[in-house]
């Protein structure tokens, strides 16, 4: 079966099409793609995995067509970072409403 393997780093991204035998799992996919080899800076053992944007564990069985994703921590928290943005700068909306 096919499946692609996507790998996004912040000066690299990647998605490579593999061929694996029926009954593959996320974990075989991420090793027949050879991320470590690849890619030495990342340690593939603790990124998290996911299928089509769904968080998922590295035993999870494929089914044709499949994109696995490697997914690496976020260095902001996108919820705080709009807080702190909206601290310094009100909102042009709520100077309007507030007319």
């Amino acid at each position: 079966m096919r499946v692609c393997v996507a790998v996004a780093l912040p000066g690299c991204q990647e998605v490579l099409e593999l061929q694996l035998p029926e009954g593959a799992t996320v974990a075989d996919a991420i090793a027949a793609a050879r991320l470590g080899e690849r890619f030495p800076a990342l340690d593939v053992s603790s990124l998290a995995l996911g299928v089509w944007s769904r968080p998922c564990a590295g035993g999870t069985p494929l089914r044709e067509g499949d994109r696995v994703e490697v997914y690496r921590p976020l260095v902001a928290d996108a919820k705080a970072e709009r807080r702190k943005r909206a601290r310094i700068s009100p909102s042009s909306t709520r100077s309007r409403s507030a007319r």
